[in-house]
């Protein structure tokens, strides 16, 4: 789950596509941590090409602010996985105030829903919390498990003086640093190059 230093209730706002400007309520949760907006603008920016119709993946979800984004600019689904039983609780209700019908919640550790049945993703979203360095873990299991499609696209948030170690089938396409946040777009192997 993406986490912050405190701070009260507060609100993430979807800034394109056809939610744009839509809230989304934020669970009260110590640390939670939103990617930043700016963050945000570039990645879909990157993904504008490749987001419509796509299946994708929001591991640690947290705010849901990444797949309701994706959703939002013409992703035909998204999986939301968020082990806090309030965080989850938050996407589905603001999946059902948006009537937002192509996203699912999963209430469960990332590990865990990677151990079950694996269907293949266009559009992965990976950003552990930094300290429970899981980046190798959950990319192991990601690419060998089943989770990826042919060509799929992984985003990888880590700190900006961090770059972790990643499977050697996924190539970096862009990268860029946000202060103390390092984003960057991979893309595996199979399939043809992003455009």
């Amino acid at each position: 789950m993406k986490r912050k230093t405190g701070g009260s209730t507060g609100q993430v706002r979807i800034l394109g596509g056809s939610l744009r400007g839509s809230l989304l309520r934020v669970a009260d949760l110590p640390g939670l941590r939103p990617t930043p907006s700016r963050v945000r603008e570039t990645l879909f920016n990157w993904l504008q090409p490749t987001i419509a119709g796509a299946r994708c993946l929001d591991l640690f979800a947290g705010t849901g602010a990444l797949g309701m984004e994706a959703l939002s600019r013409g992703a035909a689904q998204t999986t939301f996985v968020e082990r806090d039983v309030a965080a989850a609780s938050a996407l589905r209700a603001n999946l059902e105030r948006l009537q937002q019908t192509g996203g699912t919640v999963h209430r469960a550790d990332a590990l865990t829903y990677l151990a079950g049945e694996a269907r293949p993703f266009d559009v992965v979203f990976l950003d552990p919390p930094f300290a429970d360095d899981a980046w190798s873990d959950v990319a192991a299991r990601l690419d060998a498990g089943g989770w990826l499609a042919a060509g799929a696209i992984i985003h990888v948030e880590s700190p900006a003086e961090r770059v972790p170690v990643l499977p050697s089938s996924w190539q970096l396409h862009r990268e860029r640093r946000a202060g103390q946040v390092r984003h960057a777009l991979y893309r595996r192997a199979e399939g043809d190059p992003l455009n």
